[in-house]
Parts: C-alpha cells; sequence; structure tokens
C-alpha cells in the first residue's frame, strides 16, 4: 500500500535540521476560505472524505474520548492511517452564546506516523463547521431521493448555513423551510443566505417545516434527550439528516421513526453511545456509512423508502479536513511554523537545552572532542 506525500504527511525542517510544526490560525482559516469560496471548501471537504471512507479497513479507529459535564461535553477524537495520525479537541456547550463564547470550539493536529513529528497544529471551529456539513451532503447524495429540491432546516444556529450550501451545491437543494425557536436565529440565516440563490419559507414548527420537504435536516443544540421529529413527520421517501443528537443523553428522533427506516450511522460502536440509536437496543440493525461507498451495502433502495443518516462526528471526516486543508493552505502560502516542541541540537541531550546558549555549544564542542580523542 502507498500513501501520498504531501505536506500534511511531511515533517517541516528548520535550517538546523531541526523539526518544526506548520500553524494555522483562524485568520488563516478566514482567509483560505475568501480566497476559495465556501463552496469550494465545501466541496473539496467532501471529496476528501469519501477518498478516506473508501479506504475504512485503512485507518486505526475508536471512539472518542470525551469528559461530559452538566453544561456541555469536551472530546478528543483520534484516527490514524500508515501515514499520519489526527486527532481533534472539540467541545459543545450549548449555553456558550450567553457568555459570548461559540457553541462549539476546535483546533486539531496532524502529525507524521514515522516519526511521530506533529506537522500540523490547526483551528478547526471553521472547518468542523465545514466538513459537518460535507459529511451530511455526502451522505444525502446517497440516501436521499434523486431530484430532491426541498430542506426541512430545523435549527437555525451556527451550523445550519453551512448545511444550507452544502446541500444546495452537492444535492441540489433550492428551496428550504426554516424553524427555530429562537426566531433571532432564523432572522439571521435568512440574512446570511440571502442573495445565495435559495428559497427560504419560516414556519411555524418543526412539523410545518417537514411539510413537503425531501429531506429533513436536525441541528438542535441543547444537551436534552429531545423530541423535535415525530413519527407524524415521516412520509414516503423522505431522508432524514439527523445531525443534533451527538452525545450520551442528547437525541432528535423519536424512536418509532429509526423503526421505519433503514438507519446509517458513522462508526457504528460510538454511534451507539452518542446517536439517536443510543435509544435502540443492541441489535438494532445500522449500516456503516463507508459500506454504502465501498459498494458493500446499497444506499437508497427505492424511491419511497425512509432513510436516516444518524450523524454524531467521526474522528476520519476531521483527518480528511486536516489532509485538505494542509495541502489547500500550502497552494495558498498560508501558516508559520510553530516551535510546539523541543528540537536540541542533540536528541539524546534534552536536559542540556536548559543551559544558556553559550554554555551549551560550549559544552557540545567539548563532548565532540573527546568523542573524537577516544576514537
Amino acid at each position: 500500500m502507498t500513501f501520498p506525500t504531501t505536506p500534511a504527511c511531511t515533517p517541516v525542517r528548520t535550517a538546523d535540521g531541526g523539526a518544526t510544526t506548520l500553524f494555522l490560525g483562524a485568520a488563516d482559516l478566514q482567509r483560505l476560505v475568501h480566497r476559495l469560496g465556501l463552496p469550494a471548501c465545501i466541496a473539496g471537504v467532501a471529496a476528501q472524505i469519501e477518498a478516506d471512507f473508501r479506504r475504512w479497513p485503512d485507518f486505526d479507529k475508536s471512539a472518542r474520548v470525551a469528559a461530559h459535564s452538566d453544561v456541555g461535553v469536551i472530546e478528543l477524537m483520534p484516527v490514524a492511517d500508515a501515514a499520519r495520525f489526527a486527532f481533534k479537541y472539540v467541545n459543545g456547550h450549548p449555553k456558550n452564546t450567553a457568555a459570548g463564547l461559540p457553541t462549539v470550539m476546535a483546533f486539531g493536529l496532524l502529525a507524521d506516523v514515522a516519526t511521530g513529528t506533529p506537522t500540523l497544529l490547526a483551528e478547526l471551529t471553521l472547518l468542523t463547521a465545514i466538513r459537518t456539513a460535507a459529511m451530511s451532503a455526502l451522505a444525502a447524495r446517497h440516501l436521499a431521493r434523486p431530484g430532491s429540491g426541498t430542506m426541512a432546516l430545523i435549527g437555525n444556529g451556527a451550523q445550519a448555513e453551512f448545511q444550507a450550501l452544502a446541500f444546495r451545491d452537492l444535492v441540489g437543494i433550492t428551496t428550504l423551510r426554516l424553524f427555530d425557536t429562537d426566531p433571532a436565529a432564523t432572522a439571521k440565516l435568512q440574512a446570511n443566505l440571502a442573495g445565495q440563490g435559495l428559497t427560504m419559507r419560516v414556519c411555524a414548527s418543526a412539523a410545518d417545516a417537514a411539510q413537503g420537504a425531501d429531506i429533513v435536516t436536525t441541528v438542535t443544540a441543547d444537551k436534552t434527550r429531545a423530541t423535535i421529529v415525530t413519527p407524524a413527520m415521516l412520509a414516503p421517501g423522505r431522508h432524514f439528516n439527523a445531525v443534533g443528537g451527538d452525545c450520551p443523553g442528547k437525541t432528535e428522533l423519536h424512536p418509532d421513526v429509526l423503526r421505519a427506516a433503514r438507519v446509517f450511522v458513522e462508526y457504528e460502536p460510538q454511534s451507539r453511545i452518542e446517536g439517536d440509536v443510543q435509544q435502540m437496543p443492541a441489535d438494532f440493525p445500522v449500516i456503516e456509512f463507508w459500506r454504502v461507498l465501498s459498494g458493500e451495502a446499497p444506499g437508497r433502495a427505492t424511491v419511497d423508502e425512509i432513510t436516516v443518516f444518524d450523524s454524531v462526528g467521526f474522528a476520519l471526516e476531521d483527518h480528511a479536513a486536516l489532509v485538505w486543508l494542509a495541502d489547500a493552505a500550502a497552494r495558498q502560502g498560508l501558516g508559520r511554523p510553530l516551535d510546539l516542541v523541543a528540537a536540541p541540537a542533540d536528541p539524546k541531550n534534552l536536559f542540556g537545552t536548559l543551559a544558556p546558549a553559550g554554555e551549551s555549544a560550549a559544552r557540545l564542542a567539548a563532548t565532540e572532542q573527546a568523542t573524537a580523542i577516544a576514537a
């Protein structure tokens, strides 16, 4: 098996031969999106996710490590193949906005598996929003009814615009039916998406939003066992893109909605803990989405079939996003070297780095002289 040699997996070297790390901050991410355009970024991340999911067996996978509290969750999401190790730090605190903080904040790292050298450290709050929308739209391309044009968007917070544009560009959605318990959130979404070629209709309830929708997307934030989608919202051929149920005790779909559908997940061991399927018995059937991409399992089987993508967010999506980011940033000349880890001149003499610069150099010269004499 061969892996591509890219800036994402090649350690950066300093002039003295030490390894350093490329750092991409929030401003770099914003510049990248402005230069490439958000649609191109979403499409690029979606393509990289699909490529990584198609070689699913190549990756060492595990469910994320999570620290839960009454007000939110903090998580680490690791994954690796034979070339690269990746992890993401991410939180989810729905009440943060009251304190002027984002609900979700994230950063991530890529490392070279051959040496363990961290090659990229990047802010991922914006990129997490992009990759979540890209994953949803990628799944819908295979699971939604062909020709779908109308989507209910229930929950109009920070993720909603990204979902709307991803489904517009990758699925063909032209009409959005909007609902949020906070009218200000819906007004914000309408203002942000004005002029984007989408017809938007504000609805009075989640059930109202689902009327006539080919796809129902739920992106609610409250950490609670909610029932956003009820059995009354089922309709032949409808696809449910359930994004908000992503940790223990946090759901959006009534169990009977799951029973009525074929349910697709990212990584089953994680989804059974965090997804809407946490409500179901351990033997409730689910299909990992990578099997659809590989041809091992069918996606949508009939026009009238009801499908659910129970999305919780999986580390392989962040690996794909980081790899895409490293390559795109390199092409745009973005980022700066970061002195993240110690790089002693003599890798066997870490203690020597604590000496003053001149003294350390003198000690190294004396050691080399003594070694030469002994030889």
